[in-house]
């Protein structure tokens, strides 16, 4: 098996030497596709064919269109002022719950997530204005970090998230179905943030301070006119891009549209729309979608060789010869795709390991329509890339934070903050295996 699936393992080996090195993940992808078209002899009109196939499935691929709204959208609301204004009115309503500051940003990430879907804004936006107030308030370091980190990640399972919709294109499911699903389990995972939160509030007291009813803040607005006037403007927008998905009235793309136009208007009644505004966030959009553009690109290229030299017929004897059934083969995936997001982004693992897995995933049988489980399988996908964001050494919401404190706290401190919310992460995982339900309900039920 070895000598004839020579090729393909030398791919597989390299690529992960090659992202070790720390070169652009895209050219790594780019690179190893046309080496090794050249030495596995691959014909030049497969390579033609390859040229249309990437033309036509990326980059006339109208589900794409949604990228770039999407990062726009979030980007928008990041600038607008609308998140912190809402974390100091949660403040308000959770000061005196033992934890209230870190369930108020729990309850925003929630929140943003399901109006931004972009992990890095959440993040970044969370720890600007959050993390000073809770290391002032006296919150233990790890408690501060973790929550922060966890929650910026919600976004990219909570819906609108680009990384459904590119999970949608690989597997040609209904996006709006993926959206569908993923809005429970997501929810459920804030919930268990916020129930953990509670917990170690009541066992650990001193890690989460009461805040000082002297420094609260200065707003004189009444706490429900002020509820009123901070949720208006999110769960407008909410209900603008999900709602209209989930009744059918708009595809994704076009509910993209109605999100990033949305989140104009927030900025325009905020008083935060110049110009200089305007253009930070579409050259900073123009970036994130090329980059996720350029990597969809070179990862179908190498995708598609890694196929032409076997790779995918050595996937199906591997697994074959485990013994496995759906089940135990389902957990070994998903504990193969937990350990690839140490060293992974999700972009690439789905770009990569999804069209490689997805023959194996069909002819699995979990007493449900194929369709079901795709669509099943996806969401099980989703919430374990989530820990990729979280896990070391290269978990990007983890440089994020540090980026943010400034040499404040060290490295091996957010290291330690993450732990549980993973931990809870793979509980939210386990639920979903154990209980199929809690992603197809609301699909079977639309």
């Amino acid at each position: 098996m070895f000598v004839e699936y020579l090729l393909p393992i030398l791919m597989v080996v390299l690529l992960f030497a090659g992202i070790f090195t720390g070169y652009p993940v895209a050219f790594i992808l780019g690179g190893l596709a046309i080496i090794f078209a050249v030495v596995g002899d691959v014909p030049f009109p497969f390579l033609g064919m390859m040229g249309s196939r990437i033309y036509g499935g990326v980059l006339e691929n109208w589900l794409y269109i949604a990228i770039p709204l999407f990062v726009f959208m979030g980007l928008m609301l990041e600038k607008s002022g609308v998140a912190g204004r809402l974390l100091l009115t949660l403040q308000r309503l959770f000061g005196q719950v033992r934890g209230g500051l870190a369930i108020s940003v729990a309850l925003l990430g929630v929140v943003m997530a399901a109006s931004t879907g972009i992990v890095g804004a959440s993040v970044v936006m969370l720890g600007l204005l959050a993390l000073p107030v809770m290391l002032n308030q006296g919150y233990k370091q790890e408690m501060a970090c973790g929550v922060i980190a966890a929650s910026g990640t919600l976004g990219i399972l909570i819906p609108p998230s680009i990384m459904l919709v590119l999970m949608g294109s690989i597997m040609q499911l209904s996006v709006g179905d993926l959206f569908k699903a993923a809005l429970i389990p997501g929810l459920m995972l804030g919930c268990l943030y916020i129930a953990y939160l509670l917990v170690v509030g009541r066992l650990r007291p001193e890690w989460m301070p009461l805040a000082d009813p002297d420094a609260a803040t200065t707003d004189t607005t009444p706490l429900p006119l002020a509820l009123l006037r901070d949720l208006v403007g999110p769960v407008f927008l909410m209900v603008a891009v999900l709602g209209s998905i989930m009744a059918g009235i708009a595809t994704p793309t076009e509910a993209a549209a109605i999100g990033a136009v949305g989140a104009l208007l927030l900025a325009v009644a905020a008083r935060k729309l110049s110009y200089l505004t305007l253009r930070d966030v579409c050259y900073d959009t123009s970036k994130t979608t090329a980059m996720i553009i350029f990597i969809v690109i070179t990862a179908t290229a190498y995708s598609l060789i890694f196929k032409r030299l076997g790779g995918d017929y050595m996937i199906m004897d591997l697994v074959g010869s485990t013994g496995l059934g759906s089940y135990g083969l389902l957990l070994a995936i998903m504990l193969v795709i937990f350990v690839l997001g140490f060293f992974l982004e999700w972009i690439e693992i789905s770009y990569v390991i999804l069209p490689i897995l997805l023959p194996v995933i069909e002819l699995m049988d979990f007493g449900m329509t194929s369709q079901a489980t795709l669509v099943w399988f996806a969401i099980l996908m989703a919430i374990n890339l989530q820990t990729s964001f979280l896990t070391p050494p290269f978990g990007y919401a983890l440089f994020y934070l540090k980026g943010i404190t400034q040499g404040k706290v060290e490295i091996t401190t957010i290291y330690k903050s993450i732990i549980p919310y993973v931990l809870l992460q793979l509980i939210g995982l386990i639920l979903c295996i154990v209980f199929p339900a809690l992603v197809l309900w609301l699909p079977g039920l639309l």
